[in-house]
């Protein structure tokens, strides 16, 4: 059981810095129990009361529902919060759950229950209390994950772990305080104040990932690779952001959108000589455009651009046409795979590509690709583009009908005033990395994507 200490407070300032974060808006503490949330939670009302103590604070626990004493360990939560004058909600994973997959499926639960209360509260910004350990686990597990793949995959992106905040469905962020404190340290917090903690039967079941992993860092020679491993994600840290400040400034040199739907790429991005921020900014629009949420495969992301650099080409990667030719490099979705016909009511997420606010409630209207010959009439390309291009990237753009007839896309004549459609960096619309702010901006520029919201760190700004 979770209880308290009536003596004064023990936690001192020092020992954990929230001085950087921007807590103008509240904060949404996710608390589970367990001895890392329920330190993040201590030290963080200790922080506020004594720097900001009319902050809005609300304590977050996700019962999963996947063992029989989560429903205790939620009270439990409950009555410390209590406790400690906090503010406190209960929120259950119901339904059923699935037979594979079962950690990435609850971690997706997690985060849509923490930012469903967030938003409730008027509050962006979510605070978890992933470890030092937890980081080092992390970096093992993409370790043995990445094994065949590239040197430059493994030192830009696949070993840089968690990153200190990550933007979730591009409106709320999620910050991880404690990456820089051990477990054992806040434990020591804890046990200081008499507060003890719910210990969680799967953080030792060897059917999952994670504690195999952390059995392994626990054996001999554990500390000298836990320092190998934090040292290795901070470098690789550090070089998957300049990575992407890189292809950035490529996106914004070479890329244009002539026509909706259609990205252009000067021919001299296959020859600018960084190859390897082109082969990024290249697998981040190519998400983009496909409506995927993860990055095409190093390997066949590479091969794909070494044959840009040898002349012209057509090929599909990840949902997109290739098109290179003398005009330039275009990408545009292809025409297999669109979304099927469906009716247009309330906000839809569309082909990964769109998020598209409907107004219609009557059931009347359908939401459905464009269509070769209604995108005939409408195409309209810039710069010189073949208009056969325009024409087939907007036929794969989502319209409006009213059975057989086409009333088109929003801001036509004859669609409603209260459709909306915003297009959406794919492999970021969920979650984005802190790493990733600059190609994500660039891109979310491109192709008119809502603006970043800034870091919730003092004296920063959006990508």
């Amino acid at each position: 059981m979770l209880t308290r200490d009536t003596r004064p407070d023990l936690i001192g300032p020092d020992l954990s810095d929230f001085s950087k974060i921007d807590f103008t808006n509240g904060a949404i503490a996710a608390v589970s129990g367990g001895s890392d949330s329920t330190a993040l939670l201590l030290l963080l009302k200790n922080h506020l009361d004594r720097t900001a103590p009319a902050t809005r604070l609300l304590a977050v626990t996700i019962d999963h529902d996947l063992r029989p004493g989560s429903a205790a360990e939620a009270r439990a939560v409950a009555i410390l919060c209590a406790e400690r004058g906090i503010a406190h909600r209960t929120l259950r994973w119901s339904g059923p759950k699935p037979s594979s997959g079962l950690p990435a499926a609850a971690r997706e639960a997690r985060y849509r229950l923490l930012a469903q209360a967030a938003q409730s509260e008027g509050i962006d910004l979510i605070l978890t209390g992933h470890t030092a350990d937890d980081q080092a686990e992390t970096v093992l597990m993409r370790h043995a994950r990445d094994e065949g793949r590239g040197p430059a995959e493994m030192a830009g992106r696949g070993v840089a772990g968690m990153a200190p905040a990550t933007l979730y469905d591009w409106r709320t962020w999620i910050v991880r305080p404690l990456l820089g404190m051990r477990r054992e340290a806040l434990r020591d917090i804890l046990q200081s104040q008499y507060v003890t903690w719910a210990e969680d039967p799967t953080n030792v079941d060897a059917h999952f990932e994670r504690p195999r992993i952390r059995a392994n860092l626990a054996g001999e020679g554990g500390e000298r690779r836990f320092a190998e491993l934090i040292a290795q994600a901070g470098q690789a840290g550090v070089e998957r952001e300049e990575l992407g400040q890189r292809a950035a400034m490529l996106i914004r040199e070479f890329a244009t959108m002539p026509a909706n739907g259609l990205i252009r790429l000067d021919p001299a991005f296959a020859t600018s000589g960084d190859a390897p921020a082109a082969i990024y900014a290249m697998r981040i629009l190519l998400a983009t455009i496909g409506g995927v949420s993860f990055p095409p495969d190093e390997a066949r992301s590479e091969a794909l651009f070494r044959r840009l650099r040898a002349g012209p080409l057509c090929a599909t990667l990840s949902r997109t046409v290739v098109d290179a030719r003398r005009a330039g490099i275009f990408l545009r979705r292809e025409a297999r795979g669109l979304p099927l016909a469906a009716p247009a009511s309330g906000d839809v997420f569309w082909d990964g590509r769109r998020r598209i606010t409907l107004g219609d409630r009557s059931g009347a209207l359908l939401i459905a690709p464009l269509g070769q010959a209604a995108a005939a009439k409408r195409a309209v390309a810039e710069d010189g583009t073949p208009p056969s291009l325009a024409r087939a990237a907007l036929a794969a753009e989502p319209a409006l009908w009213r059975g057989a007839e086409c009333l088109g896309s929003a801001g036509e004549s004859g669609v409603p005033t209260t459709v909306g459609v915003s297009p959406v960096v794919a492999p970021f619309a969920r979650f984005l990395p802190s790493f990733d702010l600059a190609p994500a901006a660039a891109v979310a520029g491109l192709i008119g994507a809502p603006p970043l919201p800034a870091l919730p760190f003092r004296g920063h700004s959006a990508g």
